[in-house]
């Protein structure tokens, strides 16, 4: 059946349109071609026409004109505009020119790197044009590492192989060096925040090693559509950009279909809605039971392998299963992902469950449906993943499934926050002091640095160099400043916030170990403890064993109806100040913070249903972050004065019978958390195991505030504290039970304005921030709001907004009050359903007494 019947079949299928809550229909665009084909050789023009490429659409012909005027050209235009070919066309054409020439084409990914390399030698191919292309990164076998540093033509890599593997050992690249006439920078998008400061820094080595070898290179960006493109570009590489935007754009543009649908209500009462998943699974085999290509998005790894597992269950239903879908996300090995995006390019695959490692522009073909299964985070990614649908001319439709989020609920009631908005802005700081005195030292090893001699657009860094002397880590002669280390700083800096470590999964059972994936570090406790189930191309596992200090797990395959889902929660361990101040009450500081983060249990969830089978514990060790962190402690007079007020709620006194309740619940429930299992003191029953010692929570299902206890004048407290409105809860998962409640927190509103505030000041990406707001902080024992940095060590933010705490506030209270909507909002303090009705009142109130305005106005 065509897409186009499909499609007017949903629109006349009723319990479908129930849940539809927008309808976007984005028309047709045709294609706008640029006049001639006088750019290119003849050679070149002939290879082109052997790969398709008749001619150029105006966007292309106008960055390859840019370009052969010696500009620096940034292309941001829509998903499969054909950006790739403003960059090939241009540097082929200099290369027939002039043979030595080199160009350098730098990747945020190995998969996007792999892609072009085999796009590039298909057109080299095509023409048997004399050029090169050869790709230089952590797979490139040693044997033919030698072979790469004396090719001629264009070296694939990426940043972090620049970084540690080409820029230290530079004498080896001489001819690379001295003969670089562009390097291009795809997806640029990718690098905002510290991993785009590091970036940034990198590109600074690499100008300075350009310098070195008498070569000046031109700079070729590509971004998907973000609101600064240009701006971003000029951050990254501090040269001056021609921008081709979309407004430029002549690549045709089949009819898109974009649909917002939020599942039914399965429960009045809580307001729950039904499965995210199995509505994306129910919308995806309307299209693969008719032989549409499609792909579905997810936000999680389990949540891939689910889906995959469901689809290919209701396939086999429908006597389908003939039609291969299969799996994408990280932990795959390299050779099966290429084998996926080949059968997805061929149309041997008919369907691909993946998570955001798609979004990037690595080609898979002409898709003509996609399922994103709950909103990705941010406008730009959400274009980004409906634009891997209708990558041609061809009508495709793209169906945004809404989860039972607030965020998400609060997109399906103000759709215009989806269609009405601009992408976000991409944010970089290379002038970060701690990022930057990382990349000088590796910049130093690299070649010494003399006297005044600036260092990229941030001029001369001699006072840093004198620090770094004085530390010992360099050494300063008359005119230079030479490193004094052994080996290359730069294998010890990583680019990324991540650690690089990962844990090796082995299949056993056969006749030897087969390794089957791997999974960084941080991301096993929440996966790969000992007897999860691990989901791989829908294939279940028992995880047998985890030698957590040897990196490796051992699987074995097993056939159950059930997942594992562990409870995972972090916590504040430890503030230490650098420098605070108090004003009027309010404390504030700058320091090391120490983050804590631990998996504590699991349970047992049966598909489709969702019911708890079982509970288990996990025995791993603590996850410590120390990093550093600003933070608002509001003192004990100034808390009075707020509680008071009622801007701020008091700790709650739960009556002259809390402590024998609590005791009778705690032995009522055995003495573990009634979601996870996980046992407080004691053993864990029917696991046969000792359970670690943890202090168990006992939470009111209703909240305690609701029952109107006051103190001496009423007994309301009795009612609050029945034994079926308590329940037993492990920290963890009494955060969460904490979350899901309205609660009027302007604690919580402050915490959530300065985490959306903060990036903009920091020029960071806001995933490179983390915020706790506590009515009790446990280490400050009062209401505290921490804003720490996601890095080990930090890389200097804390520190930037301990300085700008005066501008800081202002702001925060600018944004909430200048925002339309009524009640919150995801732009100020948090969407409807994270927060209470009057939060955003509350917040703006606190935030005026905070900054020292008086104030009388309602809540």
């Amino acid at each position: 059946m065509p897409l186009s019947e499909i499609v007017s079949a949903l629109r006349v299928n009723r319990d479908f349109m129930r849940q539809v809550v927008a309808w976007e229909r984005i028309p047709p665009r045709q294609p706008r071609w640029a006049p001639g084909d006088g750019l290119v050789a003849a050679t070149l023009r002939a290879a082109l026409r052997q790969r398709g490429v008749d001619r150029f659409f105006t966007h292309q012909a106008k960055a390859i004109t840019a370009v052969s005027q010696r500009q620096n050209v940034v292309i941001a235009t829509a998903t499969a505009s054909g950006k790739s070919l403003c960059y090939t066309v241009p540097v082929l054409q200099r290369m027939l020119e002039r043979p030595t020439a080199r160009a350098l084409y730098l990747f945020p990914t190995k998969a996007l790197a792999h892609d072009q390399t085999a796009a590039t030698k298909a057109i080299i191919a095509a023409g048997k044009l004399p050029i090169e292309v050869n790709s230089y990164d952590g797979d490139t076998p040693r044997g033919r590492r030698g072979k790469v540093r004396q090719a001629v033509g264009i070296l694939i890599s990426n940043p972090d192989m620049l970084h540690a593997g080409i820029l230290p050992y530079h004498t080896g690249w001489r001819d690379l060096f001295s003969n670089l006439e562009f390097v291009v920078l795809d997806e640029i998008h990718a690098y905002r925040g510290v991993f785009g400061s590091h970036v940034a820094n990198v590109l600074r080595r690499l100008r300075r090693i350009c310098q070195f070898y008498g070569s000046d290179p031109q700079f070729i960006c590509c971004s998907a559509t973000i609101a600064n493109p240009k701006e971003h570009a000029e951050r990254l590489v501090e040269r001056p950009f021609s921008l081709i935007d979309d407004s430029q754009n002549g690549a045709p543009r089949g009819e898109k279909q974009f649909i917002l649908y939020n599942p039914s209500i399965i429960d009045e009462e809580l307001g729950l809605r039904g499965s995210a998943i199995l509505a994306a699974r129910d919308a995806a085999i309307s299209f693969l039971a008719q032989d549409v290509q499609t792909i579905l998005f997810a936000r999680t790894r389990q949540s891939v392998e689910l889906l995959l597992t469901y689809l290919r269950d209701e396939l086999a239903y429908r006597e389908k299963e003939g039609t291969a879908v299969t799996g994408y996300r990280g932990g795959y090995l390299p050779l099966e992902r290429r084998e996926i995006e080949h059968g997805l390019r061929s149309g041997q695959l008919r369907g691909v469950v993946a998570t955001n490692a798609l979004e990037l522009g690595i080609d898979i073909g002409e898709l003509d449906a996609a399922i994103i299964t709950g909103y990705p985070g941010s406008i730009a990614s959400t274009w980004q993943q409906a634009g891997r649908a209708g990558r041609r001319t061809d009508q495709s439709i793209a169906i945004m499934i809404a989860s039972n989020s607030p965020l998400d609920q609060y997109i399906c009631h103000h759709p215009r926050y989806l269609f009405g908005r601009s992408p976000e802005h991409a944010l970089t700081n290379p002038d970060n002091a701690r990022i930057m005195v990382k990349h000088l030292q590796c910049a130093a090893y690299e070649l010494p640095f003399r006297q005044e001699e600036a260092y990229g657009a941030f001029g001369p860094v001699d006072s840093l160099l004198e620090a770094l002397a004085d530390a010992g880590i360099l050494h300063q002669t008359r005119q230079q400043y030479h490193y004094l280390g052994e080996g290359a700083p730069a294998g010890s800096v990583s680019l990324r916030t991540g650690s690089d470590e990962t844990v090796v999964i082995h299949e056993i059972g056969g006749i030897k170990p087969v390794v089957i994936g791997e999974m960084d570090l941080e991301s096993v406790p929440m996966l790969l403890y000992e007897d999860a189930i691990y989901m791989h191309q829908a294939r279940t596992f028992l995880v047998e064993s985890l030698d957590w200090h040897g990196r490796i797990a051992h699987v074995r395959p097993v056939e159950v109806d059930y997942y594992t889902r562990a409870s995972v929660g972090s916590s504040i361990r430890a503030l230490r100040p650098e420098d605070e101040r108090d004003e009027d009450g309010l404390l504030r500081a700058w320091g090391d913070v120490s983050v804590v983060t631990q998996a504590t249990g699991y349970r047992k969830i049966k598909r489709y249903t969702y019911e708890t089978l079982g509970f288990g514990e996990i025995d791993l060790p603590e996850i410590l972050l120390e990093t550093s962190g600003y933070w608002l402690v509001i003192g004990d007079a100034l808390a009075e004065r707020l509680y008071e007020q009622g801007v701020l709620l008091r700790p709650n006194d739960y009556g002259p019978n809390w402590q024998q309740q609590r005791k009778r619940a705690l032995e009522r429930d055995g003495r573990q958390c009634r979601m996870c299992g996980v046992g407080g003191d004691g053993d864990l029953a029917g696991l046969g195991k000792p359970a670690r010692s943890i202090t168990l929570h006992v939470h009111h299902i209703r909240p305690f505030r609701e029952f109107n206890y006051l103190p001496d004048q009423n007994e309301a407290y009795r009612e609050a504290n029945q034994l079926d409105n308590l329940i037993t809860l492990c920290p963890s998962c009494h955060r969460q039970a904490e979350t899901g409640q309205q609660t009027r927190s302007a604690l919580g509103g402050l915490g959530y304005v300065l985490g959306n505030l903060s990036p903009l000041y920091l020029m960071c990406d806001p995933g490179d921030i983390r915020v706790s707001a506590e009515s009790r902080n446990p280490v400050t024992k009062a209401p505290t709001v921490v804003v720490y940095e996601r890095v080990a060590a930090g890389v200097g933010f804390s520190q930037r907004l301990f300085d700008l705490h005066d501008e800081l506030l202002p702001a925060a209270l600018e944004l909430v009050a200048d925002c339309r909507c009524r009640g919150g909002c995801p732009a100020c303090v948090g969407p409807p359903g994270d927060i209470g009705p009057d939060t955003k009142g509350i917040t703006r109130q606190l935030l005026r007494i905070l900054i020292g305005h008086k104030t009388n106005e309602p809540i």
